[in-house]
């Protein structure tokens, strides 16, 4: 097993050689904060950038049309009014890295009482919320991809599956005025990947092994994606 030395060099061993981290992390303290930079900085970057970048009269257009069938014109005219470039980039560059912490202490809670199955495990709230950190590493792999797009696009119609580049959504040419698009477009690369770092990382921090520690890493998305689309279809 790899001897992992300092966080940049987890960093990038996250990647590759997860098992060694994650044992490394089990003993290491204070490390969390450079992912949680690397996440928060790359979450914030492509968003910015592409509501910054895109011909916001078009996509104000094509937003309006996706819910106008429900709305009255005074409706509709009030809906133009209040959108604006500026607030579609600063919203989104900080709510997007708002909601990863926010959906990262769930995260931790849910895996510090999912792991209490092992009596050894003397991994606290805390630890799992740094955990979530690492595991969400591979967001930084999509937002890179992400501004690659944006920043070559020659064409400012860019539709926001540009955002995602890995997901269902992108890959499948699913509009982002499609009633699957939503869930689609949460069904990515990144999160695939994140599941198999917290399988390794369990593995790893706890006595939890094989087919136990996939079971409690992908049952929140499985649950999640699975009851968003059966309500999709009802």
């Amino acid at each position: 097993m790899t001897t992992v030395t300092n966080p940049l060099q987890a960093c990038t061993e996250i990647f590759f050689k997860p098992n060694g981290v994650f044992a490394t992390l089990k003993t290491t303290h204070n490390w969390s904060w450079v992912p949680f930079f690397l996440v928060i900085v790359l979450a914030a970057l492509p968003a910015y950038l592409y509501w910054g970048f895109v011909d916001f009269e078009w996509i104000k257009g094509q937003i309006v049309a996706s819910v106008e069938s429900d709305m009255s014109p005074a409706q509709i005219q009030g809906m133009k009014d209040s959108m604006s470039a500026k607030t579609y980039q600063l919203g989104s560059a900080i709510g997007g890295p708002i909601m990863i912490i926010i959906i990262n202490a769930v995260i931790a809670l849910y895996l510090s009482l999912a792991t209490k199955i092992d009596q050894d495990n003397v991994q606290g709230y805390t630890d799992w919320y740094g955990f979530t950190w690492w595991t969400a590493m591979p967001m930084i792999l999509g937002g890179l991809v992400a501004m690659a797009i944006i920043v070559t696009a020659d064409n400012h119609q860019l539709a926001p599956g540009a955002l995602s580049p890995t997901s269902l959504a992108f890959v499948a040419g699913i509009g982002f005025t499609d009633n699957w698009f939503g869930w689609a477009n949460g069904i990515k690369l990144e999160v695939l990947w994140s599941i198999y770092l917290t399988a390794a990382g369990i593995s790893q921090w706890t006595n939890i092994k094989g087919g136990k520690a996939w079971l409690i890493a992908a049952a929140p998305t499985v649950l999640i994606y699975g009851i968003w689309a059966a309500f999709k279809m009802i």
